[in-house]
């Protein structure tokens, strides 16, 4: 059975938390369909070539949330060979190009791993930290709301009450705390306007930008450092694999006879 099939349709259902248990069937035998054995190991198999649904969910219950499509699979087969499916032209050519995407994905797949390793990945993030350019961030919060006269009623409340929170939750479209960022990292009217406040300062003048008014408050003001490796750890492994599997494939052509013709036959020079 297919198990991209598996996986897709386990991937499809609610989040699962992992957990210890394991599944035994009965003397390694998960079900039969028509006297065929689907066996507890062609399930095993499924869910340890899929990392997505490891993360997710114990084997005990993959086991149970896809045994059943497992025999679906079977019974859906079966009929498929009854009708002589396999011997029509159109499984025949489906068949080949299944063969060779499965081979150039379990090749490419094998080089990437054996070049994308913790050295190599520990090298990627020193040449970040290296080139990284120091600049300020800010932590704020803001209240969004959908006019002008609004935005300058909060902030007439907010001269007298020195509440902010409170009138966040009465007035803003949207969750007020924004975390850090750089100057960068948002439009460029929000920007300019809260990166010329002071930690503890709020804007006096409503801010607009094409998602509304604002009302802005800064809430710490700090240098912007290199993140730990291991919240960018992920990110780095899957930049250098595709860097990796481009240079495979370009070295992979430079080495190979290639000609290509364009739509009227005639040879395209490179």
């Amino acid at each position: 059975m297919n198990k991209n099939y598996i996986a897709l349709a386990v991937m499809g259902l609610a989040v699962l938390q992992a957990g210890n248990g394991f599944a035994a069937g009965k003397d390694g035998v998960a079900a039969t369909v028509n006297g065929k054995t689907i066996s507890v190991d062609d399930i095993k198999a499924a869910y340890e070539t899929n990392p997505t649904v490891k993360e997710k969910a114990s084997f005990d219950e993959f086991y149970t949330r896809t045994l059943d499509i497992f025999v679906d699979g079977e019974v859906v087969y079966q009929a498929a060979v009854d009708a002589k499916v396999t011997d029509t032209p159109e499984y025949q050519t489906q068949l080949k190009a299944l063969k060779e995407e499965l081979a150039r994905k379990i090749y490419l797949e094998k080089e990437v791993r054996a070049k994308v390793t913790d050295s190599a990945v520990r090298k990627l993030y020193n040449d970040y930290k290296n080139s990284f350019k120091g600049e300020k961030e800010i932590k704020a919060k803001h209240i969004l709301v959908d006019s002008e006269d609004k935005a300058k009623e909060v902030i007439a409340r907010l001269s007298e009450e020195g509440n902010f929170d409170k009138l966040a939750k009465e007035y803003s479209e949207e969750p007020a705390e924004l975390g850090y960022f750089t100057k960068d990292m948002m439009v460029p009217e929000f920007s300019e306007a809260a990166f010329k406040l002071k930690k503890g300062q709020y804007t006096k003048q409503p801010v607009k930008t094409k998602f509304g008014y604002h009302v802005i408050m800064v809430e710490d003001i700090r240098d912007a450092k290199p993140q730990p490796l291991k919240q960018v750890e992920r990110q780095l492994r899957a930049m250098l694999a595709q860097k990796t599997m481009g240079d495979i494939i370009k070295g992979l052509q430079d080495k190979a006879t290639i000609v290509k013709y364009d739509a009227d036959g005639e040879e395209i020079k490179e």
